[in-house]
C-alpha cells in the first residue's frame, strides 16, 4: 500500500485538477438530480490558491487518492471545498486526516473559525464532520446541492 503524503499544490496543477474531476464525477453519480460542476475546476483556480485560500491532493506514491481545500471567507473564517478521497482509500482514516490538514491549513493562515457544507447523501461524510467537532449551523451559502452546514472553532 505505501504511505500517504499530504502536499499542497496548485488548484490549477494537474494532479489538483484531475482529483477534483473526480470529486464532481461522483458528486454527478451519488446526487439524486445528479452534479452540474459548472466552472468548479476554475473557480478553484481562483478561490483555493494564495492569497484567497489553499489545496491539498493526498497521493499514495504517483496515485492521487484525495483533495481538499480552503477558502478564505473573511479576516477569520475559511471554508473546506472539494473534500474528496478516492473509493480506493476509503475506511483508512484518511478523511479524518485531510480535514485536521485542512483545519490545519486554516489555523495558520490565522483563521478562528471552519465552515463546510455537505449534501444528505454523503452520510459518512456528515459522521466523520461531527465526530471531528463540528456543528450544525444554519445556512451561509447558496449551495443548490447543500443541504446542511456545519462550523467549528478552530482551537
Amino acid at each position: 500500500m505505501g504511505p500517504v503524503t499530504l502536499v499542497v499544490v496548485d488548484a490549477g496543477s494537474d494532479a489538483a485538477q484531475w482529483a477534483m474531476a473526480q470529486y464532481f464525477a461522483e458528486l454527478d453519480e451519488r446526487f439524486p438530480t445528479g452534479f452540474d460542476a459548472g466552472d468548479g475546476l476554475a473557480e478553484a483556480r481562483k478561490h483555493l490558491n494564495p492569497p484567497h485560500g489553499v489545496f491539498v491532493v493526498a497521493s499514495r506514491g504517483d496515485d492521487v487518492i484525495g483533495c481538499g481545500g480552503v477558502t478564505f471567507l473573511d479576516e477569520i473564517t475559511a471554508e473546506i471545498k472539494r473534500m474528496w478521497v478516492s473509493s480506493s482509500a476509503r475506511r483508512e482514516g484518511l478523511g479524518k486526516r485531510l480535514l485536521a490538514r485542512l483545519e490545519d491549513e486554516a489555523r495558520e493562515a490565522g483563521m478562528q473559525r471552519v465552515v463546510l457544507d455537505t449534501n444528505r447523501t454523503l452520510d459518512a461524510a456528515q459522521a466523520m464532520y461531527l465526530g471531528a467537532g463540528y456543528e450544525d449551523i444554519e445556512r451561509y451559502n447558496d449551495n443548490p446541492y447543500a443541504q446542511r452546514w456545519f462550523a467549528k472553532v478552530l482551537a
